[in-house]
């Protein structure tokens, strides 16, 4: 078995089952799939594989999927989580036939948290550190939604602030430089795994290029060793995806999410 093989292997046995769902308030099964809703209307589809699914139990599958989620009036998004790895006859064309929307493909990069727990200099003023108070959180949700495009909005705040109460061990890591958050990103130990997550990597364009991503990255990677957590998953924009590359890390597949909105 490769490398790549293998830490796939590890990715799909370890990560793709209640791991995935940390803050879930509810699942149901459907079949092999997973359905899954969270505070704030989100729902979220998951699976670890589709059970040798033909075509047409796809379709049904999909079908049966966004019934449900219409059923509850409450939700108003759904994300289907779809792998480049995974055998799933038709699955795009179904999801498109009932209103999904593809979003920009993610690469799936996993490898030892050691070869990224390296030290980074940081630039004159920078500085890293954890936050977990309620302004810190909001002024980093905030930065991140600018940095992602979106709104600035409360949403993405409350979300995490929500998550940070059920999920003591997530970590929020930012660098703040001239008085303002200009980097920031989460660690995610996943119990009863070998995997830590690093998450929500963003950083301000005109401070890009300047290591502070990487010492961000490496802060984390130090965490999440001394949590006992040997290998670090992440899902990665072509930002994100070369710098763990430098560090040995495995491109072992991709991700696209497939988005829903009622």
């Amino acid at each position: 078995m490769t490398d790549t093989s293998r830490l796939l292997q590890a990715y799909d046995e370890q990560l793709r089952t209640d791991a995935e769902t940390p803050s879930a308030i509810s699942v149901t099964l459907l079949g092999p799939v997973r359905l899954v809703t969270f505070l704030g209307g989100r729902g979220f589809v998951t699976y670890r594989d589709l059970g040798g699914a033909d075509e047409a139990r796809v379709q049904e599958l999909v079908e049966e999927a966004v019934a449900h989620f219409r059923a509850d009036g409450g939700i108003t998004k759904v994300e289907w989580k779809t792998r480049g790895h995974d055998h799933a006859p038709g699955l795009h064309e179904a999801l498109l036939k009932h209103g999904f929307v593809p979003e920009e493909p993610e690469s799936i990069m996993i490898g030892d948290a050691a070869a990224l727990a390296v030290d980074v200099p940081l630039p004159d003023g920078v500085t890293l550190r954890r936050v977990t108070e309620e302004p810190d959180v909001r002024a980093m949700c905030a930065m991140q939604d600018e940095v992602f495009g979106s709104p600035v909005s409360d949403r993405t705040a409350n979300a995490i602030l929500r998550r940070q109460a059920i999920d003591p061990e997530m970590e929020l890591w930012v660098a703040d430089a001239d008085g303002q958050i200009v980097t920031a990103g989460r660690l995610e130990p996943v119990p009863g795994t070998d995997f830590a997550g690093i998450w929500g990597g963003s950083t301000r364009p005109e401070w890009r290029g300047k290591g502070i991503y990487r010492a961000l990255t490496a802060a984390r990677a130090r965490s999440a060793l001394a949590q006992g957590k040997t290998l670090i998953h992440s899902d990665s924009t072509e930002y994100s995806r070369p710098i763990l590359e430098r560090y040995g890390f495995a491109r072992v597949s991709t991700t696209t999410p497939y988005s829903w909105e009622r």
